[in-house]
This record gives C-alpha cells, sequence and structure tokens, in this order.
C-alpha cells in the first residue's frame, strides 16, 4: 500500500477548530449541545471537538461515546466484533444531539447510531459532524459538519490516528500500489 498524509497533527487541530466554529453558529445554543462519539475514533474527535467548543464559548459539552455494534446491518459483512461500551450519562431528551464520527463511508455506521440514539431519549435535533468525507454513500446520509471532503477509490482506505488513541495526530490515505510503484 503507498500512504499518503491527507491532514498533519495541525490540520486536523485547525480542522475541529473550524466545525467547533460551525457548530456553535448552527446550534444558537452551545448549552443545549451534547456531543456523542461512535466508538472508536469518534470518541477522542467528540473529546478534542468539545474542547475546542470550551475555547471558543467558556461552555462545557458534555460527551458520550455510542456503540452501535448491535444495530448494524452489515455485522455478516464486517465480521464478529468486540462491543465498546456505550456512556452516555445524561439525558439527550430535548438536546441537540451532535453525532461525531471519523469517517464517513457508506453511511450504514451512521444509521445505525440513529437508532441507537433513540434508545437514550428523544433529542430535540440531530446533527452530524466528521473529519472525512471520503463518499460511495449507499444510504441518504450526509454529514452537516464535515472537516475535509476526500474523494476516493472504493480500494482505497481512510486511516484516522490520534495522539490519546494511537500516540499520534494525523489522516492517511492507503492507496493500492500501482506497476509503476511496484520494485521488481
Amino acid at each position: 500500500m503507498k500512504i499518503v498524509e491527507i491532514l498533519s497533527e495541525e490540520e486536523i487541530r485547525r480542522t475541529l477548530t473550524r466545525i467547533a466554529s460551525q457548530v456553535i453558529e448552527k446550534s444558537g445554543q452551545p448549552d443545549r449541545l451534547v456531543l456523542l462519539g461512535i466508538h472508536t475514533r469518534g470518541v477522542p474527535l467528540a473529546q478534542m471537538l468539545a474542547s475546542q467548543i470550551e475555547a471558543l464559548e467558556n461552555v462545557s459539552v458534555p460527551v458520550g461515546a455510542l456503540d452501535i455494534t448491535f444495530y448494524r446491518d452489515d455485522l455478516d459483512r464486517i465480521g464478529v466484533r468486540t462491543p465498546e461500551k456505550t456512556d452516555i450519562p445524561f439525558d439527550l431528551t430535548d438536546k441537540i444531539v451532535i453525532l461525531v464520527d471519523d469517517v464517513i463511508y457508506t453511511g450504514r455506521t451512521i444509521r445505525a447510531a440513529l437508532n441507537a440514539v433513540q434508545e437514550y431519549g428523544r433529542p430535540e435535533a440531530i446533527a452530524l459532524a466528521v473529519l472525512v468525507d471520503r463518499g460511495h454513500r449507499q444510504l441518504p446520509i450526509h454529514p452537516d459538519f464535515t472537516g475535509k471532503v476526500l474523494p476516493t477509490a472504493k480500494e482505497e482506505q481512510v486511516k484516522v490516528y490520534l495522539k490519546n488513541w494511537d500516540g499520534r495526530d494525523t489522516v492517511e490515505l492507503l492507496k493500492p500500489l500501482d506497476e509503476e510503484d511496484v520494485v521488481t
């Protein structure tokens, strides 16, 4: 695989600051916001986004973690996964919920997340923030807040690495090697 850096640590920080500003502007009420990170890397991204909102607005935004394993409709294709812990220590009723994920691809993860959220209350509104939108949607789901739109080929992969999870902050595109890339 050929690896191409898409976002550096500094670019991720600036991107999250921009998304935080957009979330504040669109919600109009940062005190009613809650962020739900979708396991795995959506959780630290939600925490980073909450820190940016607090820095901009001096408002502490609650952050929860959402596991969507049992709400997926494609477990037979993606294989067995060990569920993570859903942790939502606050009521979602009448809140403005921002679902946070690292990469949106087919939309199936978000569909599962929407189903899961309904088990925890009835939010006033649900929006979606993603760091990278790589296209190839199979469902009519579109993020409200996007860090980077990155058109990809289906055989390519987008990998997000976050310091508090992976030891570094970067986003990489993994491309299959072309014939000219292969050294004989």
